[in-house]
């Protein structure tokens, strides 16, 4: 096997052709370099250098191993470039989990600050429910994730990013759509397409908590997972829908919004394994909440909701 350093000794003294100042180069003395040299050409089994006491050629050998080894040495310093600059979270993958309406405001927006910041670090994108996204970063599958909290998981942490109202979404032909002024008794046996527990437990835990176990009720149509299937359901004319006011972001035609009677908020954490051993992770994880943050950050687990 080849020894690094006799490459760069020989390297040194073929651009130099000179065994004094490729010495003074490599910081050394003539004797030690000129023991390296003679190594190297045992090791390989040609002679690599013509030396007189006026001159130093390269043999044709020479020639070839110069080409070969100038090129390993550059690879072998890129090597230990790229990775010093990985250990300082300046060159890696990080993939995000992200949930579809979020996608609409936040992602873009992190996309291009952050392509410009760590121009060399892939940002691969995944789009997947909440409770998705945890089993994700659970399972080491995701780096970080964008979540509506659902309470304390094991081994995560989180940071909140964004917070928002609720809105009540109505299809434009519906009489409640002439309302500026929204109240619980106006909802009283309405259809309301409603999250699914199972992928939605978040929206749905919220949901259920506006209604009181005794008085107005609506009649829930369908249980959904994603936001836009129950814009498209709502624009539909099936029901009416309480969602995030992100939910504007995908401009459905023919639907329009009201504020509730109550004030109600939904938020989004930034989620990532406690134990997180990626330090690219690292560097685009401080850089959301020091730049991209929507909202004046709350550390630690969310409450759970419901």
């Amino acid at each position: 096997m080849l020894d690094l350093f006799q490459l760069r000794c020989f390297v040194a003294v073929a651009e130099e052709l000179h065994f004094g100042r490729a010495a003074v180069r490599l910081h050394m003395t003539q004797p030690p370099l000129s023991r390296q040299i003679q190594l190297l050409e045992h090791a390989i089994g040609a002679r690599l250098l013509e030396r007189t006491s006026r001159s130093v050629r390269l043999t044709p050998a020479g020639e070839v191993l110069y080409e070969e080894a100038a090129g390993l040495l550059r690879r072998a310093e890129q090597a230990a470039d790229t990775a010093r600059r990985t250990a300082l979270g300046e060159v890696g993958r990080v993939v995000v989990g992200y949930t579809a309406v979020s996608g609409y405001a936040l992602i873009p927006s992190l996309l291009a600050a952050a392509n410009a910041a760590f121009p060399e670090i892939q940002i691969v994108l995944e789009e997947m429910v909440s409770s998705e996204q945890l089993r994700a970063l659970e399972a080491d599958a995701l780096d970080l994730g964008f979540v509506r909290p659902s309470g304390p998981a094991a081994g995560l942490k989180y940071h909140r990013v964004a917070r928002e109202p609720m809105l009540l979404a109505i299809p434009a032909p519906h009489a409640l759509a002439k309302k500026t002024r929204i109240r619980q008794q106006d909802l009283a046996d309405q259809p309301l397409i409603m999250y699914s527990r199972k992928e939605g437990q978040y929206f749905h835990d919220k949901i259920v908590a506006l209604f009181p176990a005794q008085g107005s009720q609506p009649r829930y149509v369908h249980h959904i997972g994603q936001t836009h299937t129950i814009m498209a359901l709502v624009r539909a004319g099936i029901g009416l829908a309480i969602v995030p006011a992100s939910a504007q972001q995908l401009r459905f035609e023919n639907v329009v919004f009201r504020p509730l009677w109550r004030g109600v908020a939904a938020e989004i954490y930034l989620a990532w394994r406690e134990d997180a051993r990626n330090p690219a992770l690292r560097s685009i994880r401080e850089f959301i909440v020091r730049e991209l943050a929507a909202a004046k950050p709350a550390a630690g687990p969310p409450r759970r909701v419901g």
